[in-house]
């Protein structure tokens, strides 16, 4: 967990902590201090704030998934915006929460994360950030095939934008899981993306999946 509020931190260490199975192997307030402990203990999940003393948790973000790949990193943050949303889905971050997300729904994330599942902001705060337009982006009408995205991708994209994650998506297909990733690998290529989020935020922005 890298949060620079003390007393946030130390709850949120003692109550994961608390879980038969969980464990936090650590809670610091700067990436420089977290980038040891990941080294040493490869979680597979980091909680990572948003304003931080060294650096941002946008390139916190960054930095630990270039060293780590494997590692999913979910934002923590108490001013989610569109951009800082499209932001953390561009380097990588596997999902975003507010701070005031209730304990349970923090621990329900962290598992689906650790299971690979492809996680957003849940109900309407994830409507509000994709419906609303960043700067430059391109009207939405007559914008389906701009990707070339086939009839194949297309539907592949749609199963991403409800969540799924490649594993799901081959059982929903009825394909192999290699197939499915090769699908969701090509979406991503042609979309010009770097992780399933920001594929469906970029989707969502530009017509190719509807609004929410």
């Amino acid at each position: 967990m890298v949060e620079d509020q003390r007393a946030l931190a130390g709850a949120l260490e003692i109550a994961i902590g608390a879980q038969p199975d969980l464990d936090c192997v650590g809670a610091v307030g700067t990436v420089e201090d977290a980038v040891p402990l990941i080294k040493a203990h490869h979680p597979d999940v980091v909680l990572m704030d948003i304003h931080l003393p060294d650096v941002d948790g946008i390139e916190g973000t960054r930095r630990i998934k270039a060293a780590y790949p494997e590692t999913r990193v979910l934002i923590l943050t108490g001013d989610a915006t569109p951009d800082l949303f499209t932001a953390a889905a561009a380097v990588g971050a596997a999902g975003f929460l507010a701070k005031d997300t209730t304990f349970p729904a923090i621990l329900r994330v962290i598992r689906a994360s650790v299971d690979e599942k492809l996680i957003m902001v849940e109900g309407e705060t994830l409507g509000v950030l994709l419906r609303t337009p960043s700067p430059g982006t391109p009207p939405r009408d007559g914008h389906e095939n701009r990707a070339g995205l086939t009839a194949r991708e297309r539907e592949v994209l749609g199963l991403m934008g409800e969540g799924l994650d490649p594993r799901a998506i081959a059982e929903q297909l009825v394909v192999s899981l290699h197939t499915a990733r090769g699908h969701v690998k090509n979406v991503m290529a042609k979309l010009g993306v770097h992780s399933q989020l920001e594929a469906v935020v970029v989707a969502t922005r530009t017509g190719l999946l509807p609004g929410r």
